[in-house]
């Protein structure tokens, strides 16, 4: 079965690091494993270690417990650029998806 990209992963493109971008706006709500995070975003464990020391000092995620062996890892809010970045991946998803109901309906009119 073919996997579904997001809205935003469609309008700019299917990277390793904007498909954990895009996992992490969409379930912030919840904490995750780097295991995790890799397989739910859809790409390699490797592939996330070669970026996510870069996450961690830039402060874009942070750890919030351990569980056993595994620490477990969400946005953070907190930080001024995750913040905007949060908006923008909102004011961009929800603007192509006017744009696609607007052009369904011109479509539906005809």
């Amino acid at each position: 079965m073919a996997e579904r990209l997001s809205t935003f992963l469609r309008i700019f493109g299917d990277s390793p690091l904007l498909r954990v971008m895009d996992f992490l706006v969409i379930h912030e709500e919840f904490d995750y494993s780097m295991t995790d995070i890799a397989r739910e975003a859809g790409i390699g464990y490797s592939t996330l270690k070669l970026f996510w020391p870069t996450l961690e000092s830039s402060k874009i995620v942070a750890m919030t417990r351990e569980v056993g062996k595994a620490k477990l890892y969400r946005l953070n809010n907190k930080n001024q650029v995750v913040a905007r970045f949060r908006e923008f991946y909102w004011a961009a998803t929800k603007s192509k998806t006017r744009q696609i109901i607007a052009e369904k309906i011109a479509v539906g009119a005809r």
